[in-house]
């Protein structure tokens, strides 16, 4: 008797020691991010192709924004100087919901101004204001909707984990409030497997 119970505590103790080391996020989204073609602040042609096999954070901006863009760049760029001190592979991409107006250069330009490192994150737009719109509702779930004669844009202000597998893990708020070192460690556990 003695030594069944001993069997069943080492069981119940492999058990929960293997469910402490899972490096499985929970309650994760399991959106599929749809194919995109587009052009980086380098004037570069990149697409999901080049994100494969990578785990990434994304977030929709446009450079002439002047309410939750400039924050949300700013605690990227936070969350970027984080990942790169604990040595976390991780890509960001920022889609511009303003493609006409956020040509290469002028990406390229609102990133110094923030001082964005560009060996893990691409900005990318030269693509229509119908396809960032529908990419955005399709694969993130969130508006990215520019009217007539306005030159600000209704867009979501969340940063998104997408995982290997190119399906969207989880949303954090990105402009105020920021859990950064949540996203810090989320990132780390999709990269780690």
């Amino acid at each position: 008797m003695k030594r069944y119970m001993l069997i069943i505590g080492f069981i119940a103790t492999a058990i929960f020691l293997g469910a402490c080391g899972s490096n499985e996020l929970e309650n994760t989204l399991g959106w599929e991010v749809q194919s995109f073609e587009a052009t980086t602040q380098d004037g570069e042609p990149f697409s999901t192709d080049d994100l494969e096999g990578e785990v990434w954070l994304a977030d929709f901006i446009f450079t002439s924004c002047t309410t939750v863009c400039p924050p949300m760049t700013r605690n990227m760029v936070n969350i970027q100087e984080k990942l790169n001190k604990e040595g976390v592979n991780v890509e960001i991409v920022s889609f511009s919901v303003d493609p006409t107006v956020d040509q290469p250069d002028v990406l390229k330009e609102f990133g110094n101004k923030y001082g964005v490192d560009y060996s893990n994150w691409t900005f990318v737009t030269e693509y229509t204001q119908e396809e960032i719109a529908s990419f955005a509702k399709e694969s993130f779930k969130t508006a990215a909707q520019k009217t007539e004669g306005n030159d600000q844009v209704v867009h979501g202000s969340a940063f998104y984990l997408v995982g290997k597998d190119g399906t969207v893990l989880k949303k954090y708020k990105g402009d105020t409030n920021v859990p950064v070192e949540q996203i810090v460690e989320d990132a780390k556990t999709v990269a780690a497997d």
